[in-house]
């Protein structure tokens, strides 16, 4: 492993003699990005992350120096890869440089790609509201690209953030609007019953049974199956309960559901939040009598 971190050395050494020299008709820069990019390689088998990164960083910089941008991208992605090991914040940072050249060179969906990339980068850190932002540009992206699988499940992701983020009516609103955008997409209609429960899910998080069961309307105008579906009977039982403040009826409802639907971490997170709320409720009329 020594003896990798050697000869990168070596390489990169190389690379900066060739960068502080004159250069025949300009391809020092190049020269030394290949020269680099074997420094890179041995950094890799060493396992120096760090050095492996910034290393990349420098190939990027000779390759923007050329105006190839494209290979300064690339660069750029290899130097987040590096990142990914021990710093997820430069990683994003880089792969934000990678994205920021691929749209320059009208490379979309590379840039929605690695977009989608750095949100689940802050996803995964915890900073939701980067997160929401990324994956909203990678969304904004693959529709651009035609490709709405892609864009609905960026969108998706950014509702369920938005969720955990208790912002419940912008959740509502993304999750109805995938649900309308894959209604008449053949590939796509089959899972629009799982959305407008999501959506749903959110409505309930704000305790306000009335919007609940406009919205269990509006759901079967969007999709004329969803009454039939166990979906519609866990809202509608849910929001039942919550307009009779039944706490165990709400809970009977949910164990039905799941004994044949496993129901996620994510709605679970939901519905025990509806159920405190629900909770809550209840204690403060009996608090009033």
């Amino acid at each position: 492993m020594g003896d990798h971190e050697g000869r990168g050395d070596d390489f990169e050494k190389k690379a900066d003699q060739k960068l502080s020299g004159w250069g025949l008709f300009g391809n020092k820069y190049e020269e030394a990005a290949d020269l680099l990019d074997r420094a890179g390689n041995f950094f890799k088998l060493a396992k120096n992350w760090s050095r492996a990164a910034a290393v990349y960083k420098k190939i990027a910089d000779c390759h923007l120096q050329g105006d190839s941008k494209h290979e300064a991208a690339s660069a750029y992605v290899e130097a987040a890869n590096c990142y990914k090991k021990f710093s997820p914040q430069d990683a994003a940072q880089a792969l934000n440089n990678a994205v920021n050249l691929f749209l320059e060179i009208g490379r979309l969906n590379m840039a929605a790609r690695y977009s989608k990339d750095i949100g689940e980068i802050y996803q995964q850190e915890q900073d939701l509201e980067n997160a929401a932002v990324y994956l909203n540009r990678a969304a904004d992206l693959f529709d651009s690209e035609g490709q709405s699988s892609q864009a609905n499940s960026m969108t998706q992701k950014i509702a369920e953030i938005y969720a955990q983020l208790e912002k419940y009516q912008k959740a509502t609103e993304l999750f109805e609007e995938i649900a309308r955008k894959s209604i008449n997409n053949n590939l796509l209609k089959y899972g629009v019953r799982g959305i407008l429960l999501n959506a749903g899910l959110c409505q309930l998080c704000r305790g306000d049974t009335v919007a609940i069961n406009n919205s269990l309307e509006r759901y079967q105008d969007i999709d004329p199956t969803f009454s039939g579906t166990r979906e519609y009977k866990l809202l509608a039982d849910l929001a039942g309960s919550m307009d009779e403040g039944d706490v165990g009826k709400f809970t009977d409802a949910v164990k039905e559901f799941d004994s044949m639907t496993r129901l996620d971490p994510w709605k679970t997170t939901l519905l025990l939040k509806a159920k405190n709320e629900l909770k809550k409720k209840d204690e403060d009329e009996d608090d009033l009598t």
